[in-house]
């Protein structure tokens, strides 16, 4: 069974991974404010949207951070920068390789 990332990176996203997880979820309860404020839509319309948006990212919140694993450890960090949830200190505060592997999987500018 592969092993995943190294012990240094799965510490460090375990460390990470609450922060990441709150701030996914701020971002989703400030577009729902935004989604209630538009009087420009009747209640009704504003309670469907919201409901659409609550579904569309729960699964975007599973998909991203639940049952985390070392061994699968690689893809939900990539799919969390890709997201824009990981700033990129956060980044750098893992191991060169994975950093190297995570910017060339999301097109960014390697360092």
């Amino acid at each position: 069974m592969p092993q995943g990332i190294p012990e240094s990176d799965w510490k460090l996203f375990r460390k990470l991974h609450p922060v990441l997880v709150e701030r996914f979820c701020k971002q989703i309860l400030s577009e729902l404010d935004a989604v209630s404020a538009d009087e420009a839509k009747t209640f009704h319309q504003r309670y469907s949207d919201m409901y659409k948006l609550i579904e569309r990212r729960d699964n975007e919140l599973a998909y991203l951070f639940d049952n985390p694993r070392r061994s699968s450890a690689m893809g939900q960090i990539v799919a969390i920068y890709q997201h824009g949830l990981l700033t990129e200190d956060e980044l750098n505060g893992f191991g060169q390789t994975l950093v190297k592997l995570v910017k060339f999987l999301t097109d960014k500018d390697l360092v």
